[in-house]
């Protein structure tokens, strides 16, 4: 029987399939391949064309850590912004007051973004699309509001809306992303939240994911179907689980991870985030098998999200660009020819920005400015926010003679897109 794992993108309508992952063994501990897995597209969030999307978001506004038979709280700093541990002891808590308790640091995000779609005709079109996903507030600078999510909530986004409890909304940016792990973090503009709205909101407080045991009780908050908060229970199924496209172990839970949820918190019996839900598995044959970013491993890619430059996009006509052309190297290519994943170089554009800096063909990019890339689509994205002249840092794997690839961070002059 051939077995089929599908991965959605905004845009697409659910029967699309891809087979690239058929006949490849299992890892250990991994999701089988014949799962179709939903990370990044229709299946979580709500579209305007009415099919289901992967949006959901997650926000923190104070990363702490629970160690069990404690009761300590401790602030760090990390780089401009303060992160707050707070720890608390086992109690007997219901679902009630956790989610009364944790409801007002889980937000809603709305993602609208312009798709091209195939006409009726057979050319192409653009048509807007709105998604909608979850958040969590997790910490705030002098001037922002802070929110972890999934990358792929956010990617391809022309604007970003956050929606606190009391269903006031305010325009996001986002700070950073990291598409390998599936996380990122937008900021919303202190002045533009009112008053009323900051005295409502609160800040989630994180847990220690590293002491969770399988059969202890899960909760799960988000945006389901885009009507919304609302809450699911259920347990910790297992643990150090793997799925494609996502490089993190990963929870895996039986508490209901519904369309919209993407991004959202799961929580243990404490009420502290322990996981960032993000993918389940969707197939007639399975029930109950959803996924979650453990919170301990996911903190420290966090706190460098955190503390990045918040970006703005740049008008197209003064973008700037590497003056490479590319190919993506997946997840599968990877393992096949034990290469990094990012962008293949498979060519360097003469007088061009990477040309100037010595980058040639062979080399696999890996991250710009800090914010990993895995495809031409997410180099492409991180590019947006930057203008022609503009200097970059380029993370490159170059391959030696032995087949090994050494990283280097290497600079370069964006030229336009005659350069």
């Amino acid at each position: 029987m051939d077995h089929q794992y599908t991965h959605y993108t905004p845009g697409q309508e659910p029967n699309m399939q891809d087979d690239r992952n058929q006949g490849h063994p299992h890892r250990k501990g991994g999701v089988p391949k014949w799962m179709k897995t939903v990370c990044f597209g229709l299946i979580f969030g709500v579209t305007a064309s009415a099919a289901f999307q992967t949006s959901n978001i997650v926000a923190d506004r104070v990363f702490g850590t629970a160690e069990h038979g404690e009761d300590t709280k401790k602030t760090e700093s990390v780089g401009n912004t303060k992160l707050t541990t707070a720890s608390s002891g086992t109690v007997d808590s219901n679902v009630a007051d956790i989610t009364k308790n944790t409801m007002p640091s889980v937000v809603s995000i709305t993602n609208m973004s312009v798709q091209q779609v195939q006409s009726f005709f057979g050319g192409v079109q653009e048509r807007e699309s709105e998604s909608a996903g979850s958040g969590i507030i997790i910490g705030q600078n002098d001037t922002e509001l802070l929110i972890v999510t999934n990358n792929h909530v956010v990617e391809g986004s022309d604007t970003l809306t956050v929606s606190f409890i009391d269903q006031e909304s305010v325009e996001a940016n986002i700070k950073g992303t990291d598409a390998n792990r599936d996380l990122a973090v937008v900021a919303v503009e202190l002045s533009k939240v009112k008053d009323s709205t900051r005295e409502k909101i609160a800040v989630a407080t994180l847990g220690d994911s590293e002491q969770i045991q399988v059969g202890e009780e899960a909760i799960a908050i988000g945006n389901a179907l885009g009507y919304g908060q609302s809450v699911t229970r259920g347990i910790i199924s297992a643990t150090d689980r793997t799925i494609d496209g996502i490089d993190s172990s990963l929870i895996q839970t039986d508490a209901a991870i519904n369309p919209g949820n993407s991004g959202g918190a799961l929580l243990n019996a404490n009420g502290e985030v322990i996981g960032i839900n993000t993918a389940k598995a969707a197939m007639d044959a399975v029930e109950g098998m959803g996924y979650a970013i453990p919170i301990s491993e996911a903190r420290e890619t966090i706190e460098g999200l955190m503390n990045q430059e918040t970006k703005t996009k740049v008008a197209e006509s003064e973008r700037g660009f590497i003056g490479i052309e590319g190919v993506d190297v997946s997840q599968d290519t990877s393992q096949m020819y034990n290469m990094p994943m990012g962008v293949y170089i498979s060519n360097v554009t003469r007088g061009g920005g990477a040309a100037k800096a010595g980058i040639t063909k062979g080399s696999v990019i890996t991250a710009l400015n800090g914010s990993s890339v895995n495809s031409m689509a997410a180099l492409q994205e991180q590019l947006q926010y930057y203008r022609a002249g503009e200097t970059v840092t380029l993370t490159i794997e170059t391959p030696g003679n032995n087949g090994e690839y050494t990283s280097q961070d290497v600079e370069v002059t964006l030229g336009n897109s005659t350069k």
